[in-house]
C-alpha cells in the first residue's frame, strides 16, 4: 500500500511507518500533521487516481524533528574580471514518519 502527497511543491511517494524529509512546515516535533493533497492512492493492485485530489484520502503523518539540510555553496565567477562571489545557505527541512494512509 502506498500513496502520492503532494506538499512544498513537490510530490513524494510514501508507505506506511517510513520516514520522510520535505521542505519545512510549521509544526512542533512530536504533532501530527494530515495531508489531505493526496494525488494517488494504491492497494493490493487497485490504484485510485485523483482528479486532481482523490476525494476522501488522508495521510497522517507525526513530527520527527525540524532540522536544516547541508550546505550549498553558490559560487559565481566572472572571467577576466577578478570579480568572485562565494555564498552558501542550508534549507529548512521537517523530517516525519507517515503514520495511516486513509482513502
Amino acid at each position: 500500500m502506498y500513496a502520492v502527497i503532494r506538499t512544498g511543491g513537490k510530490q513524494y511517494r510514501v508507505t506506511p511507518n517510513a520516514v520522510l524529509t520535505v521542505d519545512s512546515l510549521e509544526a512542533e516535533a512530536g504533532s501530527t500533521i494530515t495531508f489531505t493533497d493526496v494525488l494517488m492512492v494504491a492497494r493490493e493492485g487497485a490504484v485510485t487516481l485523483g482528479a486532481p485530489n482523490v476525494a476522501g484520502a488522508t495521510v497522517a503523518a507525526t513530527v520527527l524533528e525540524q532540522k536544516r539540510g547541508d550546505k550549498v555553496i553558490v559560487f559565481k565567477k566572472r572571467r577576466r574580471k577578478n570579480s568572485r562571489r562565494r555564498r552558501g545557505f542550508r534549507s529548512h527541512l521537517t523530517v516525519l514518519r507517515i503514520g495511516e494512509i486513509v482513502g
